[in-house]
């Protein structure tokens, strides 16, 4: 069901989030999306685990912290999670950077991105 799992930071302020997670804490960008731009999201490699940060509006959801996990198939892990207590915040949707999601938040109030790749991506077809 889980191929991996890593936490997202949910901030309201990139450049700073940055600052701190990048550049004072030594974090190495291996991904961010948009490529062009001001960044949305950013995967920060830091020390042998990952760390997300994404941009969200104020006011910043409660906690802060998102946990995304890969699934092998998300409609049928969010609606297993939903079975067993959570609810859902965003429905399965394919993504513009080629991967299918949802998010459900579960019975204590963390809010959990549940992730698949496309197959085949949208830049493939």
């Amino acid at each position: 069901m889980i191929e991996s799992a890593f936490p997202i930071l949910e901030v309201d302020d990139m450049p700073a989030a940055l600052a701190f997670y990048r550049d004072a804490l030594g974090g190495a960008v291996s991904y961010r999306f948009p490529l062009d731009g001001d960044p949305d999201y950013v995967s920060l490699a830091v020390g042998t685990s990952s760390l997300g940060i994404g941009l969200t509006e104020a006011p910043r959801p409660p906690g802060n912290v998102l946990l995304w996990f890969y699934v092998d198939d998300v409609d049928r892990v969010t609606a297993a999670l939903v079975d067993a207590g959570a609810t859902v915040e965003e429905e399965p949707l394919d993504q513009p950077w080629g991967e299918r999601t949802s998010l459900i938040t579960d019975p204590f109030g963390t809010r959990i991105r549940l992730g698949a790749a496309i197959s085949p991506a949208p830049d493939e077809e």
